[in-house]
């Protein structure tokens, strides 16, 4: 068993392609490993990971929660929202804290793009990044990549477009770098105002007409608007979006081929996707949860293991 080339996941940009091979194997085992009638192993029983929320997430903190315990590690929940962060405690101070209870990973979701890497610089702990702002969602691109391979075989050569909020999304630009790494080719997709300035240079295409986009793809990942971003309004309003970016049955039924259909979640049903494309068989929503678990174990085991040599 080879060895990932960092200590800590703080994007996508920091990793090579092996790490991604690498992972996507071990990702493999632990698929097997959670479909078994006994789903835990006791690969990490000597290793405690603390949660670091300091944004609110159901999903991501759910999947992170459930690898390290079918790993059998210890596992520390921490929200910010109910914590001493609100008396205005220092990021560093709170890390400590809890790394004085002896606790060898932290996985992290913080409101500010670098917040992980800053952590990784000043803790002695592995650092795990649960999505750091606007910034990046690395966990979220390698399992978004492991389910294309898993339904088409391979991620190299498949054309895949991103399509929505790309100004405000991690998942965007961690699926940029990680499809990229792997050689496949990427478009985004959305309203003029919501698409990034200079994001061509990171090798992606922009094409606003979505009908062109799913003429062009095998996959097309779906975001979800994100309000909770804006300050400002992006476009004129819900009802312009969905009939201009908005994925329905008709659309996806009148393509003459078969696309893949992503979404992180949470979907906003009716707007970036119909309830009838996101429960159909197109689509791999569930899947990418589930492969969410095998992946994120994965990770956890491939930096644990650099951990106690």
């Amino acid at each position: 068993m080879g060895e990932l080339s960092v200590n800590h996941l703080l994007g996508i940009k920091y990793i090579t392609k092996e790490d991604v091979d690498l992972i996507f194997e071990t990702a493999d085992h632990f698929k097997e490993v959670i479909n078994r009638p006994i789903k835990k192993v006791p690969s990490l029983r000597d290793i405690t990971i603390a949660n670091l929320f300091f944004e609110n997430s159901t999903r991501t903190r759910l999947s992170f929660e459930l690898a390290e315990k079918r790993l059998s590690a210890d596992v520390v929940n921490f929200s910010a929202a109910s914590s001493s962060v609100k008396k205005g405690e220092t990021l560093i101070d709170t890390v400590n804290n809890i790394l004085s209870m002896k606790v060898d990973m932290v996985v992290m979701r913080h409101p500010n793009p670098g917040a992980g890497v800053f952590l990784s610089q000043h803790v002695n702990a592995s650092i795990v990044n649960a999505g750091d702002g606007a910034h990046e969602h690395p966990t979220q691109a390698l399992l978004d990549s492991y389910s294309i391979r898993e339904r088409l075989g391979e991620v190299a050569g498949k054309n895949v477009v991103i399509v929505g909020d790309i100004l405000h999304s991690r998942v965007a630009l961690s699926n940029i770098f990680a499809l990229k790494l792997q050689g496949a080719n990427v478009k985004v997709c959305g309203p003029q105002t919501l698409i990034p300035k200079h994001i061509e240079k990171l090798g992606v295409e922009v094409e606003t007409n979505l009908r062109r986009a799913l003429e062009w793809c095998d996959v097309a990942n779906m975001l979800r608007v994100q309000n909770e971003r804006m300050d400002i309004s992006y476009f004129p309003s819900t009802r312009e979006y969905v009939q201009q970016f908005g994925l329905n049955k008709a659309l996806l039924d009148s393509l003459d081929k078969e696309i893949t259909i992503m979404h992180p979640g949470p979907i906003n049903r009716g707007v970036e996707i119909t309830s009838d494309v996101a429960d159909s068989d197109h689509a791999i929503i569930l899947d990418q949860v589930q492969n969410g678990v095998a992946v994120r174990m994965a990770v956890i085991y491939l930096l644990a293991s650099k951990i106690k040599q």
